[in-house]
């Protein structure tokens, strides 16, 4: 029973993190390379290879992207590198797939008179496929990985790290490719490093409410049974009046807003409601932690 629960927690993380290097692997394939677009980290590196030596990206980016195994190996472990390191012999097999086959070149899109469209579909795409192979636990190797290390230690945003780091290694790219690339190629890396935080924070959004009342216990008893929410209440005092109040805490659906204010005003119309906006919620009543 144990092994079949590890299996279906691999299989969990091992399918995502598939798709998310396969959804990469075809925004560089029919986006970025037919339009001569640029990428940063070492697939930036891959592609640069690419337009100047015609070397295939498939190979480059495993080759580049072996001291950096090691390094994370070291420093984040060798399960969070494990899907790391599938994630980049993922990316390297869809990246191969794509230059053998000829699925890239009837489904790329390459029109110059879009530019800004193609830059939109790019960064959505290349997003999306980091995105969630972040969210699975995984990286595509390369600057991904000194990303997820900065994230775990310093707590940087990992869609902010890519962005500084890829504006360098774009930077130096200046001297190969045309400025209007770059330029094009700096806006696609900002929509993808946006699209990288809104998959990893969540794509769910609730609503938090702080309720300052005299009435806590009944505006909590109300939420328990008609909302069916866990509520957290907490001691308060004013500090001009000196008069102790109740702070009524509570998570709810964004569907629930409505609802909940309706039912603090029908207790206490004079409740002060301050209601917070929730990036990613986890627990009972909404979703539980991807293990």
């Amino acid at each position: 029973m144990d092994m079949n629960i590890a299996s279906i927690r691999v299989l969990k993380q091992i399918i995502p993190i598939t798709i998310g290097a396969a959804l990469y692997a075809f925004g560089l394939q029919c986006f970025v390379i037919p339009n001569q677009l640029m990428e940063g980290g070492v697939t930036g590196i891959a592609v640069l290879l690419n337009y100047i030596f015609e070397l295939p990206m498939s190979i480059t980016t495993l080759i580049i992207n072996i001291p950096l195994f090691l390094v994370g190996w070291k420093l984040l472990g060798h399960k969070k590198m494990i899907f790391s390191i599938y994630g980049s012999v993922a990316l390297s097999g869809f990246l191969a797939l794509f230059e053998h086959s000829q699925i890239a070149s009837i489904i790329s899109y390459e029109k110059s008179s879009d530019a800004m469209l193609i830059v939109l579909y790019a960064g959505i795409t290349l997003g999306a496929g980091l995105g969630i192979v972040f969210r699975y636990g995984g990286t595509t190797g390369g600057i991904d990985i000194v990303a997820r290390i900065l994230n775990r230690w310093k707590g940087f945003s990992m869609g902010q790290i890519i962005l500084v780091a890829d504006a360098i290694i774009i930077g130096v790219s200046i001297f190969y490719i045309s400025l209007d690339k770059i330029l094009y190629t700096l806006v696609m890396v900002f929509i993808a490093s946006k699209m990288i935080d809104f998959i990893q924070n969540g794509a769910y959004t609730a609503k938090a409410f702080s309720i300052i009342t005299d009435q806590g216990e009944k505006i909590a008893k109300k939420i328990t049974h008609e909302l069916d929410r866990g509520v957290t209440i907490l001691p308060a005092k004013g500090a001009y009046s000196g008069t102790t109040k109740k702070v009524v805490y509570c998570v709810v659906a964004r569907s629930e807003t409505h609802r909940l204010k309706q039912l603090v005003r029908s207790i206490d119309p004079i409740a002060f409601i301050v209601i917070h906006e929730v990036q990613d919620v986890l627990g009972e009543g909404f979703k539980e932690e991807e293990d």
